[in-house]
């Protein structure tokens, strides 16, 4: 009895020692929360910890001394519904059937990553976008694809079960036009400090026009800070993978729904204290599909074979398990964005960027890149309703000699290929397509563009049925028949109303 009672007394003393577990059963891991913080339509560049010293990015700037900082990250389309079909699908754009269209749909074979993480206990919430703009309901998806909606991030802490693992997508309204004249003055920005990019004129207009656009990065910025602060405040913050981006480019010729870095480069910054990276900077060429992947594997959950991004876990890891995101070059796709041409044609383009060289395909040249005279509607302020001076400016002073380039570059029709050295040419103004001492760059780069898009199973590779993208349902039928405000029809000399259905 005494030796039984020894054996017992000692097998006791072992599982204390061992956090009272039985032998050979493993802790559980907490899975982290997600927090998405997106803003709507912002160029790379505009941010503090980017290198622009005018627009005040405080939160931003702290987000990425936390974190990761990604200095090339691209979102798969220079368009809201088909970037963030993307993002939430892992998967190009092409491979979305009428996903890759603006005001479209989402199919419903196509997963989303809120739904895999909901199946495996995680609460989903959105606010704001979400996926869109388009009709998610149009095709039998019974909510938006971001998962649930709420009004604030501060309701979805509310209302969310405590002890559940979370995620949560705040999409911002900012910095999408419209801004309000005059807004970047009133919030103190001094127009003359302002970067005017090559391919827009240097007047004072147009400085104005950007100092609104930084007023509202400003106040996006302002959202991160009130977003981060409520997470704190739930006691939360150091079990939360903060994720802060954008959808696309900026609204502004040859930004949105352009296949130049200036409708494609995306600020992208990472952060989990303690478990990633810190004041790290990556210069490696990612995406936003790669976040699908990553937060997948963050929370434990089995990434889809259909998925074309990659988890960036290697790259934010301080311990990486496996190698690092292995990628030379990535590429990128549009489709129709607005309803801006006669019967609903849109502009399909294909891109290839690689750290020293975009080069882009544009599929229909005899098209309007910006949409038909005389709207160019591709360039927002929607069918000439909104503010949106640099555009105007541009259009009222296309026959001045000195005005006219610009007017070309964001408007006029363009080659079918473009091809521009990033590094000698960081505004993509010198196409290079047929210059001979870049032949073999070229070629080079349609072969990895071509190999990658028959992989991907592109239609426009493999001879698919390519006509659903023209034809597929646009669910905005004021675009259909515009009506440009009064203002506009006396400055431009207008009619009051346009059909492009006929």
């Amino acid at each position: 009895m005494i030796k039984k009672w020894y054996l017992f007394y000692f097998a006791g003393l072992l599982l204390f020692a061992s956090g009272c577990k039985a032998p050979g059963k493993k802790e559980e891991k907490k899975r982290p929360n997600i927090l998405i913080i997106m803003s709507d339509n912002q160029f790379f560049e505009h941010v503090g910890c980017y290198g622009d010293s005018t627009v005040r990015t405080p939160n931003m700037d702290r987000v990425a001394a936390d974190g990761v900082r990604f200095t090339n990250a691209f979102c798969n389309s220079p368009s809201c519904t088909p970037s963030r079909a993307g993002f939430l699908t892992g998967q190009d754009n092409w491979r979305l059937g009428e996903g890759a269209d603006l005001w479209g749909t989402l199919p419903v074979k196509d997963t989303v990553y809120p739904d895999l993480l909901e199946a495996s206990g995680y609460q989903v919430g959105f606010q704001g976008k979400g996926w869109g703009p388009g009709s998610f309901e149009a095709n039998g998806r019974k909510r938006n694809p971001g998962g649930n909606p709420y009004e604030s991030f501060a309701q979805f802490m509310q209302q969310k079960k405590a002890g559940s693992p979370w995620s949560y997508w705040l999409c911002s309204h900012e910095p999408h036009r419209p801004y309000v004249p005059g807004s970047g003055t009133q919030a103190g920005i001094d127009s003359n400090k302002v970067k005017v990019p090559a391919y827009l004129p240097d007047v004072p207009s147009v400085r104005g026009d950007i100092s609104d656009y930084y007023a509202a990065v400003e106040r996006f910025d302002q959202q991160v800070g009130a977003t981060l602060a409520e997470l704190k405040k739930s006691g939360e913050l150091d079990n939360t993978v903060v994720v802060v981006c954008s959808d696309n480019g900026w609204q502004m010729p040859r930004g949105l729904a352009n296949l130049y870095d200036f409708g494609t480069h995306v600020p992208l910054i990472i952060s989990w204290p303690g478990k990633f990276k810190q004041k790290a900077v990556s210069d490696g060429l990612v995406t936003l599909n790669d976040l699908a992947p990553t937060i997948l594997q963050l929370a434990g959950v089995t990434i889809p074979a259909a998925m074309t991004g990659k988890s960036l876990l290697p790259v934010l890891d301080e311990k990486p398990a496996t190698k690092a995101v292995d990628r030379d070059f990535v590429v990128l796709g549009r489709e129709r964005h607005a309803f801006v041409r006669q019967h609903g044609l849109g502009y399909p383009g294909r891109a290839i960027r690689t750290k020293d060289f975009l080069l882009i395909h544009n599929i229909y040249p005899d098209r309007w890149p910006a949409g038909d005279p005389p709207f160019y509607g591709d360039i927002d302020p929607y069918m000439l309703n909104w503010p949106g001076e640099t555009k105007y400016y541009i259009m009222e002073h296309k026959t001045n000699p000195a005005i006219k380039p610009f007017f070309n570059m964001g408007m006029g029709k363009r080659p079918e290929i473009e091809l521009f050295d990033i590094k000698k040419d960081p505004y993509e103004l010198n196409n290079l397509a047929n210059d001979p001492k870049y032949a073999t760059i070229k070629a080079d780069l349609m072969k990895k563009m071509t190999g990658y898009l028959v992989e991907t199973k592109d239609p426009r590779a493999i001879g698919g049925d390519v006509s659903i993208w023209d034809k597929a349902p646009y669910f905005s039928d004021v675009d259909k028949k515009p009506r440009p405000s009064k203002e506009m029809q006396l400055r431009f000399k207008l009619d009051s109303a346009y059909d492009y259905l006929k």
